[in-house]
């Protein structure tokens, strides 16, 4: 439904740290699907683990709340926003994700007051839990250079 060009519109993330692929089901407003294609390059498996390579779960977590933030952009509008990660609960590892994985990031919002969205996320890799966490996210105006000054920077 969304090609990783499509994704990159809405969130500021780039290589390295784009973790979405693709979003291949929206609701919006509602709930997203999201999927992250898992190879031996990605940076990371060179330090975690090089004899073992296991993405890092804090980076499933990433990819979750990337998902989320896509869903949560999508329903308010892109003009100048932002989604930040702000907060996670009753997050648990299931399964490692090691390279030839593919990754299906599934949110669906639980609750939403104003531009706080908070999102029940699952990862899973041939149907079977990799990690699951509720996500909190907190959309915001960007920033520019002069707001940065102001700010104590």
């Amino acid at each position: 439904m969304f090609t990783a060009r499509e994704i990159m519109q809405l969130l500021p993330h780039r290589f390295p740290f784009l973790l979405l692929d693709r979003i291949v089901e929206l609701e919006p407003g509602r709930r997203v699907v999201g999927l992250k294609n898992v190879t031996i390059d990605e940076p990371f498996f060179a330090g975690h683990f090089p004899d073992y390579p296991i993405m890092p779960g804090v980076l499933i977590i990433e990819a979750l709340a990337q998902a989320g933030g896509f869903l949560a952009l999508k329903a308010m509008g892109n003009e100048g926003k932002i989604a930040f990660f702000a907060g996670i609960d009753k997050c648990k590892f299931r399964r490692p994700v090691i390279p030839g994985d593919q990754l299906r990031l599934e949110c669906t919002v639980i609750g939403r007051k104003g531009s706080v969205w908070k999102m029940h996320g699952e990862a899973t890799v041939d149907g079977v839990l990799a990690a699951v966490a509720d996500l909190t996210a907190s959309i915001a105006h960007r920033l520019n250079e002069r707001d940065l000054e102001g700010a104590g920077r």
